[in-house]
């Protein structure tokens, strides 16, 4: 009985921090809007910095940023770089947003290399739209597109119309 109890207790300490890499699992991190939108891609409004800090250890590779420089984008490069994960900066806004940016996201979050990928903006809102036009692009229908977009934390009429403006364009 003893020794059961033992290897029972061994195995769940060998569990334990494989289950702390999982990225769905945050607590007790937090990050504002964090939603796990597939097995190896979370969504999030702005990481704290400490939060920043902690991403390696919850068995993330890469950061993807979509805000604009003005809102602090260069000084996070540095400290996700400085702890040996991968930073992606793509500055967008829902005037500025480009088939070519959303190109540019599509390829990391669909590297397999790449994840698992935490891909922010300040708040989720833009992250969702370009959310929703990476599905459009993969051959849902605007509806659906949307409605990923919105589980991706898309919330402005601004971005909305970002998306129908993309997703209406002819591609190549």
């Amino acid at each position: 009985m003893m020794r059961r109890f033992a290897l029972l207790a061994a195995a769940m300490s060998l569990a334990a921090p494989l289950a702390a890499g999982v990225p769905g699992e945050m607590d007790p991190v937090r990050i504002p809007n964090y939603r796990l939108i597939r097995s190896d891609v979370a969504v999030a409004g702005q990481p704290a910095p400490e939060t920043l800090r902690q991403l390696g250890e919850l068995g993330f590779r890469t950061v993807i940023n979509i805000r604009t420089a003005g809102e602090g984008a260069e000084a996070e490069g540095e400290v996700v770089r400085s702890l040996g994960l991968r930073y992606v900066w793509v500055p967008v806004t829902p005037e500025t947003l480009t088939l070519k940016d959303v190109e540019a996201i599509e390829a990391v979050v669909e590297d397999p290399a790449a994840g698992p990928v935490l891909f922010h903006c300040s708040s989720s809102n833009r992250v969702g739209g370009v959310w929703a036009v990476i599905q459009g692009r993969k051959g849902k229908s605007l509806e659906e597109a949307e409605a990923e977009g919105r589980a991706a934390g898309l919330r402005s009429p601004a971005m909305a119309e970002a998306v129908h403006r993309l997703l209406a364009a002819p591609t190549k």
